[in-house]
């Protein structure tokens, strides 16, 4: 198979990047409208995307300006850690592509510092009768969601275990494999579909329901969950070598394949009536994408094919169906992203995670090292 695409892929990534450094800077995009990247406050949960781009584009070119301003996104966070109340399960995307990623390719003790403050953040929001980390605050007054988990907190444990690795205190360890327990346990299907959102009885620890969340209902199958599930089991296969969530790795690539339209863009949720729409949701499939090339790297030789294979069309089909090379006025790298269809958030529009994804997709192709998660 030629590497050319991938090669010209990350070029054109590059130069986009480069020229939306100028307008972004140190900010935190989120969702591009007409064009765009919206700018958030850097409590939001998706923070640690845009940096975490720049440091896989410092990490592959040495170029300065993308690690001044990393290390400038980095900072900002600061503030989020002494404010407090805004900090959720996310803590885990955040730093773990700011913070960890700086220490890992600088060494930066600070940056050590800074990380293994917000895993003790991350670590203190366990639940310890419901074997769970707790998702969101309070939205609104009176609300009470402390007994909610999500499948998205998979993908946040890697802060975790890379700080029972660095301090050599396995309670950070212990708190991930509990919560992985957990997921297997209640959000994982037969079929490889995944729950988003399980409420726990935060007292008793005892399952409650299960809830649609930003898929379309309980029952159905919201891809970008699915996508958290692939990359977030094969994850903890890598830090654990537990082969219970290597097979969840693969149980949950499996059902993505096999449910992929022929143009191998995800819809929003796998499982919907035929009155619906079916937005596609990028993020999902590059999320799933750079998760499977992981699993491929890990699983046996006849699997590893297939995920590889299967997250190499992901990608190429991204690359060539929803790519703005042609549009220098679109900042987003990747069209068609769904955000929360339910909330008529976000639809069909660039989102910085897909971008983020995206790219690391594209990096873990040339074989770029390290990747932040791992």
């Amino acid at each position: 198979m030629t590497t050319e695409w991938w090669n010209e892929a990350w070029r054109q990534a590059h130069a986009k990047l480069s020229r939306s450094l100028e307008r972004i800077g140190a900010g935190y995009p989120h969702a591009s409208v007409n064009g765009k990247y919206l700018l958030e406050e850097p409590h939001w949960w998706t923070a640690g995307f845009w940096p975490g781009m720049l440091w896989l584009l410092y990490e592959a070119s040495g170029d300065e300006k993308f690690r001044e301003t990393a290390e400038q996104c980095e900072a900002g966070l600061d503030r989020v850690i002494s404010e407090y109340y805004k900090l959720d399960h996310d803590i885990g995307f955040m730093w773990t592509l700011t913070s960890v990623a700086r220490y890992k390719l600088l060494q930066a003790e600070d940056a050590k510092r800074r990380a293994l403050l917000a895993a003790n953040l991350l670590a203190a929001r366990f639940n310890l009768r419901g074997r769970y980390i707790r998702a969101w605050n309070p939205w609104h007054a009176g609300e009470d969601n402390t007994g909610y988990a999500i499948i998205d907190s998979l993908m946040n444990l890697p802060l975790l275990f890379w700080a029972s690795r660095e301090s050599g205190d396995p309670r950070y360890r212990h708190v991930a494999e509990a919560h992985l327990d957990t997921a297997l346990a209640h959000f994982l299907r037969s079929d490889g579909s995944v729950y988003h959102i399980v409420r726990f009885d935060p007292v008793s620890g005892a399952c409650a329901e299960k809830l649609g969340g930003q898929g379309y209902a309980p029952e159905s199958a919201w891809s970008r969950g699915t996508a958290w599930a692939i990359y977030g089991f094969a994850l903890a296969y890598h830090h654990t070598g537990r082969r219970d969530f290597l097979d969840a790795a693969e149980r949950t690539a499996n059902f993505f394949i096999a449910h992929l339209p022929a143009d191998k863009i995800p819809p929003w949720d796998f499982r919907l009536p035929e009155h619906v729409a079916r937005p596609k949701d990028s993020s999902a499939g590059a999320c799933a994408a750079s998760g499977m090339l992981m699993l491929a790297d890990m699983t046996v030789q006849s699997g590893a094919e297939r995920y590889r294979a299967a997250a190499t069309e992901i990608l190429k089909s991204l690359y060539e169906r929803c790519g703005t090379w042609d549009d220098p006025a679109e900042e987003g790298l990747i069209l068609h992203g769904t955000g929360n269809f339910p909330e008529g958030q976000n639809i069909d529009v660039p989102l910085i995670y897909g971008d983020y994804f995206f790219l690391e997709g594209l990096g873990r192709l040339k074989q770029l090292q390290p990747i932040f998660w791992e």
